[in-house]
């Protein structure tokens, strides 16, 4: 499809600078087939019934933006930032890098305190290859004392993630260390909310994606045929697939929370629409003619214009519907973004 197909326009002032506090109180767009409904997040319990089965991604955000020098004999120290986007194993990552032109193999980055990298090598994608000194827990102890938050580019900080977004860019079930971006629909979920879920009799599990910064890449090409997703490291442990295939299998619905715990189950997802164990990486592109297989329902936030994030909703709930409920939403003052308001869509019946 043409991505120009994918295009709206949005007003600067509907992007969320700040997420609303309580989180549940965001607001809510129900996107149903036939009509929308205006909700809000702790409405949530209402609209679902006992024997569903919630998917949350539990991936926990790293610090992983880093200010530092490139350190080369002879030439005075350059100033550079890291976005760090894919882990590599070990202290192997891959990043984007400013001034990137400027870095070559073997070069060494300072990032303070004894903490240093160095250059591996460049991508023709324009990234680069960083090798830490050090690795596993440590790594991350470094990350957090150096690094910060990597707050998406339309979030306008004048100097940078602050300590606030240190909590409210981290759901409040996030466990497993490794994204660079918060997989930002389960952001709206507080420990009340969850709580009267499980009341309700909902079960509720985890399946982990590692969300990159190449979520935020625009789509370059001018068909979706021609664009290359980055690949994301997910999994789904057997016991986890194996509590999603039995609520599905007496009625209960699959409501997945955001687009990366819908693109993990749908990798995971054969077509008759079980999902088995997951390990490894992922990079599926979920576009308009997508079947899906697992997903009855998606919980998201409002994305990007001729983004993947929208591409995907749309294959989901169908690009008139999907233009319909963001012309909707933007004309009532909902909120964009990560930090933004959510959007519950209701899948085709099985």
């Amino acid at each position: 499809m043409r991505v120009d197909a994918f295009d709206f326009d949005l007003p600067r002032e509907r992007i969320a600078e700040r997420p609303v506090s309580p989180r549940d109180a965001a607001r809510l767009l129900h996107v149903r087939p036939d009509a929308l409904a205006d909700r809000i997040v702790r409405d949530l319990p209402d609209l679902v019934e006992p024997g569903d089965v919630i998917v949350v991604n539990d991936s926990r955000v790293i610090p992983a933006r880093l200010y530092g020098n490139r350190l080369r004999p002879g030439v005075d120290p350059l100033r550079v930032e890291i976005l760090l986007h894919k882990a590599e194993g070990g202290p192997d990552w891959r990043a984007f890098a400013r001034p990137g032109k400027r870095l070559k193999t073997g070069d060494a980055l300072d990032f303070g305190g004894g903490f240093r990298a160095e250059v591996t090598g460049k991508s023709p994608e324009g990234d680069v290859g960083v090798r830490f000194d050090r690795a596993g827990a440590d790594l991350i102890h470094a990350l957090e004392s150096a690094g910060e938050m990597p707050l998406p580019p339309y979030i306008h900080r004048d100097h940078g993630a602050d300590e606030r977004d240190k909590t409210d860019y981290q759901t409040v079930y996030a466990r497993e260390e490794g994204s660079v971006a918060a997989p930002t629909a389960g952001l709206h979920f507080t420990p009340e909310l969850l709580a009267r879920l499980d009341a309700k009799g909902v079960k509720r599990v985890a399946v982990t994606l590692h969300v990159g910064a190449g979520t935020f890449l625009p789509v370059k090409a001018d068909d979706t045929d021609d664009h290359k997703m980055h690949a994301e490291w997910g999994t789904i442990p057997p016991e986890i697939a194996a509590t999603i295939n039995a609520a599905r299998a007496n009625g209960g619905r699959l409501l997945a929370v955001g687009t990366t715990a819908t693109r993990i189950l749908e990798t995971a997802a054969t077509a008759d629409g079980v999902v088995h164990p997951f390990a490894g990486e992922t990079a599926i592109f979920l576009t308009p003619g997508y079947r899906f297989r697992a997903v009855d329902r998606l919980m998201t936030n409002f994305h990007l214009p001729k983004s993947t994030l929208f591409m995907l909703v749309s294959a989901f709930a169908g690009l008139e519907r999907m233009q319909s409920a963001y012309a909707h939403a933007i004309a009532s003052g909902y909120r964009f973004y990560s930090y933004g308001d959510a959007s519950l869509l209701e899948g085709a019946p099985r």
